[in-house]
């Protein structure tokens, strides 16, 4: 269609990605972009600290789906258009070199988010998508033969408009006949607003449990101590992949931390056996057999009442029993949260079981489609909701 006229609504990375592929695939269509703001890409610009995740290295769709609590198998048919391998692919043929770190994020070799921004803005500019700054959609209608945006008629809308933290900012997606899963925060770290360990900030453990009591939540991964509780990677899964239930517990439980990761109490009582026989004579606090930071380790000999001067040898029956117990089922008393503005995720947004994911189209409402977390799909953290924009988007711009 010579005259296809395409709105996108939303000047974020699923929609620059949609609206990129929209004009490839139909070079000659009107592709105009609607930003409610006056910025552009605003999450690519802070995410990963400033140097933007673009991605995870996970190259099988079927590994790739593991990492999204909601959305994951309606996902597989997106990832089979449009994968990490195509997204890697994407970037360079474009002069964006991308390199994997040690947890296999992926990030641009500059090390700078700009270095993201400045592509998709120099391929939309390219391929002459239309940029509209300080406009928001106010009312949008179904027409014959497409839809109405503020008066303008647009043959197809793709809606990208990224999640919203109260069910209103969907309100205007229910009355073209969605159904809206309410939204929750995703990723959120741990408030812990009575609990000492904070005087620990900044500290961090490579490879931690968390397990919130009473649930079957169970994340593994880097743990950091921060100034209001806990965070980093096993704290944020945990949050992913717990966000309603945690949402109806009111943010207050009991988080068990196992600093030693998938160690069991079994193992490690033999190895602390092991290690008292080579090194008996050495003071408790001098001779950390865990690899723990001093700091923790100083924290939770003291919060088990062990004197730290005390040598190894001297260590007895109920002391290495509360050693082991809090090594290994540390608890802490968790009363809130806190999300990451910048890096905001909710679960919740519009049902998927109203989305065709060969085509991002909606089924209720013919000619419009969807890309990123518009849609009740979120993933954890480490690139997986970027890659979920890249390819959501993709998919959507071909408006089959």
């Amino acid at each position: 269609m010579s005259n296809l006229k395409v709105a996108v609504i939303g000047g974020g990375a699923a929609g620059f990605f949609a609206a990129i592929s929209a004009k490839s695939h139909h070079p000659k269509a009107q592709v105009q972009v609607f930003e409610k703001t006056s910025k552009l890409l605003a999450k690519v610009k802070v995410s990963g600290g400033g140097r933007c995740n673009v991605t995870h290295a996970c190259p099988k769709p079927a590994e790739l789906i593991k990492f999204y609590p909601r959305g994951s198998k309606k996902l597989r048919k997106v990832f089979d258009q449009f994968s990490v391998n195509d997204t890697i692919d994407w970037y360079e043929s474009r002069g964006v070199e991308l390199k994997t770190e040690a947890d296999n994020r992926m990030f641009p070799v500059t090390d700078n988010s700009q270095t993201i921004i400045d592509c998709l803005m120099a391929e939309s500019k390219r391929l002459g998508v239309q940029i509209n700054l300080n406009t928001a959609i106010r009312q949008i209608e179904k027409v014959a033969t497409g839809f109405t945006l503020d008066g303008a008629f647009f043959n197809k809308v793709i809606v990208a408009t990224g999640g919203s933290p109260k069910l209103a900012g969907f309100e205007w997606l229910q009355k073209l006949g969605h159904t809206i899963e309410s939204p929750v925060p995703s990723l959120f770290t741990f408030n812990m607003p009575k609990e000492p360990v904070k005087a620990l900030m900044g500290v961090s453990v490579p490879n931690a449990t968390v397990k919130v009591i009473g649930t079957k939540l169970v994340q593994s991964g880097p743990l950091l101590i921060t100034h209001w509780g806990m965070s980093g990677p096993a704290i944020l899964k945990t949050s992913a992949w717990g966000a309603r239930e945690l949402a109806e517990k009111n943010y207050h439980f009991t988080a068990q931390i196992n600093w030693l990761a998938d160690k069991k109490e079994e193992a490690l009582r033999e190895e602390l056996s092991h290690f008292i026989t080579e090194n008996g004579k050495r003071q408790i606090k001098n001779k950390n057999p865990f690899g723990l930071p001093q700091r923790l380790w100083d924290f939770l000999l003291e919060k088990v009442e062990i004197s730290a001067i005390k040598p190894w040898m001297e260590l007895g029956k109920k002391d290495k029993n509360r050693l082991v117990n809090v090594l290994i089922n540390d608890q802490y008393q968790v009363a809130g949260k806190t999300t990451f503005k910048e890096e905001f995720v909710t679960c919740g947004g519009v049902s998927l079981s109203q989305v065709d994911f060969k085509s991002m189209q909606s089924t209720v409402c013919p000619g419009l489609y969807f890309a990123g977390e518009v849609l009740d799909v979120d993933g954890v953290t480490g690139g997986f909701n970027f890659q979920a924009a890249w390819s959501t988007g993709f998919v959507a711009g071909r408006l089959l």
